[in-house]
């Protein structure tokens, strides 16, 4: 089943919004007829999200955060998938967020999602991409819905993901917990591991990031890539970096994890595009974590951009690479449990009291 267009929000930022998509629609078709794909793998739909993406937040960037955040919300695309879960709002003085629950799989683990947006955004596109990774990982998910820069700057964003494991450790007493995060929420993981270490808790049993940005005191300029290829654009790193933290945190450890002392930490396992924008920091990224004997893992996509697994249903390489994130979520979920059981403890407690 296709997916279905939803419009929400003030009537300006809707006809705005679609006015874009049929643009960039019009664009990729006549572009394919007279020279083909952009890339050779891409299909129509690659291609076309690809530019509807692009095109969408250059407009938000040159608007007030929030009425941007009105704007890119006003046309969004519904996936069928959601129909195949259960939504919950949570809302304490603590905690804010959803549950992501299936309705016919058994969940194996609870997954904490921290979703991307520079920071700064949260999409109700991304309940599609929470809920592809929520059916293939066959967990329940609980997606925190986290403070936002610019109005609110590191740590805050760290302190509510530190304050939504430490409920979800309770909540799912007795399970295994799985930590995923895509783009910055990917970043926001690897600093939430580090403090995870430091407090000695329980760590999750595996890790799952996708295009993390390791790197924020980084030259843009300098980047060796071509950006027609990619939906985020070199120039939109600073905006995001200003807005997240000043100058001189752009070097902290919990800010840069390729700073960061990555030792006694779970298996880590990443996606990423070979034409997307951070590719090359995430490589240095994995090599730093390597060297220092972190389990790390990295799958690269061929001619694939940022967050690629967002296309869902209409890329075979995002159904490949959700495919792949289920599958090492189970195996990895397997071998904790299979260790904890030789050391003839309960499974949740593997990594309790890391190196």
């Amino acid at each position: 089943m296709a997916k279905r267009i939803r419009f929400s929000g003030p009537a300006k930022y809707c006809i705005r919004g679609t006015a874009i998509l049929l643009r960039c629609l019009t664009i990729v078709a006549l572009r394919r007829a007279q020279r083909g794909p952009l890339l050779p793998s891409w299909n129509f739909w690659v291609e076309a999200i690809t530019e509807i993406m692009q095109a969408q937040l250059k407009r938000a960037f040159f608007m007030p955060v929030v009425e941007a955040r009105l704007y890119l919300d006003a046309v969004t695309l519904v996936s069928p998938v959601l129909r195949r879960v259960e939504l919950t709002s949570v809302c304490t003085a603590d905690v804010k967020g959803r549950w992501f629950v299936p309705n016919s799989i058994p969940a194996q683990a609870t997954m904490l999602y921290l979703h991307g947006g520079g920071y700064s955004f949260y999409p109700r596109d991304y309940a599609n991409l929470i809920t592809d990774i929520t059916l293939v990982s066959k967990c329940r998910t609980f997606a925190l819905d986290y403070r936002l820069a610019p109005e609110f700057r590191f740590p805050a964003q760290l302190e509510d993901a530190l304050r939504a494991y430490e409920w979800l450790l309770h909540e799912a007493a007795g399970q295994q917990i799985v930590l995923a995060g895509d783009s910055a929420g990917a970043n926001l993981s690897l600093a939430l591991l580090q403090q995870v270490r430091e407090r000695r808790m329980r760590m999750p049993a595996v890790v799952i990031l996708l295009s993390p940005p390791a790197k924020f005191d980084l030259d843009a300029a300098k980047l060796n890539v071509d950006e027609r290829f990619d939906w985020v654009q070199k120039w939109m790193l600073a905006h995001w970096a200003n807005w997240f933290c000043d100058a001189q945190q752009r070097t902290d450890p919990l800010v840069s994890p390729i700073y960061a002392d990555l030792r006694g930490l779970p298996p880590i396992y990443i996606q990423d595009g070979r034409v997307e924008i951070l590719h090359q920091t995430i490589e240095a990224f994995v090599n730093v974590a390597r060297q220092q004997g972190a389990d790390v893992v990295l799958d690269s996509w061929d001619e694939m951009n940022h967050d690629f697994q967002f296309f869902g249903a209409d890329a075979p390489q995002s159904q490949t690479a959700l495919k792949r994130i289920g599958e090492v979520v189970t195996s990895r979920l397997r071998h904790a449990a299979t260790a904890a059981g030789e050391r003839g403890v309960l499974a949740p407690a593997q990594n309790q009291r890391p190196a």
